[in-house]
């Protein structure tokens, strides 16, 4: 009796494997894992309204990052959060006015890009508060490492320091970089600041005065390879 069962359960699990893909160490595969995480912190306060060579500061991101967005590989998963979108009817609301317009995926190049266009500038420069959020809820779940591209035109006008806030954060976080474009800034307070915010992290700082410097700029934070640790060695 228990040699007809046994023959009847070898004859019917290969039926059912092939339905319901029961596992076996040649079928079974891992899902992919994306090859890196970037999210997009772009800003949107009311000084993106200023002109800057005949152009509005806003429509040169967005005309570089329409232009950008479509080359970045589609193993990279990318998503989008702006600040700056809302006034507000207080200095505190105004400061709390950063939005996830697109979390992190691989296959959503087109709805970042529709959010760009859907999306007005008027409002406050709230960087940490950004960087807070992206930290707590855009990367929940999200494991391994993390790069944030933080593009501004101003320094932080929340009463904040993006500064301080990374250098409590890297204490506790090490799989966040953050790379910082600094967009026609010149205010060497707001350029210091931000700096430190990139370099703390490990990211890349990066300044662009002209449409051109903007472009190379998102491209080269992209596109940056891992740097290989340098070891110095003195001969005695």
């Amino acid at each position: 009796m228990k040699k007809i069962v046994l023959f009847l359960l070898l004859t019917i699990l290969p039926v059912f494997g092939s339905d319901y893909d029961v596992y076996s160490p040649n079928n079974y595969s891992y899902q992919n894992e994306p090859s890196e995480k970037i999210l997009f912190i772009l800003d949107f306060s009311s000084s993106m309204t200023e002109y800057l060579d005949g152009v509005s500061k806003l429509d040169l991101m967005l005309d570089t990052m329409t232009k950008i967005l479509p080359q970045i590989d589609k193993n990279i998963a990318v998503g989008l959060r702006v600040y700056g979108h809302k006034s507000g009817f207080t200095a505190m609301s105004a400061c709390r006015a950063s939005s996830l317009l697109v979390p992190l995926g691989t296959s959503n190049i087109q709805q970042i890009g529709s959010a760009l266009k859907n999306t007005s500038a008027r409002g406050m420069t709230p960087i940490t508060y950004s960087l807070k959020q992206a930290v707590k809820s855009d990367f929940l779940g999200i494991t391994g490492k993390k790069r944030i591209i933080l593009l501004t035109d101003g320094g932080e006008n929340c009463d904040e320091s993006p500064c301080e806030y990374v250098m409590e954060l890297i204490k506790i976080r090490k799989d966040i970089n953050i790379d910082v474009i600094a967009f026609n800034i010149n205010d060497e307070d707001d350029l210091e600041q931000l700096k430190c915010t990139a370099l703390v992290t490990s990211g890349k700082f990066y300044t662009a005065n002209t449409a051109a410097e903007l472009a190379n700029s998102i491209n080269n934070s992209i596109n940056a390879k891992k740097e290989v640790d340098a070891k110095i060695i003195t001969n005695y």
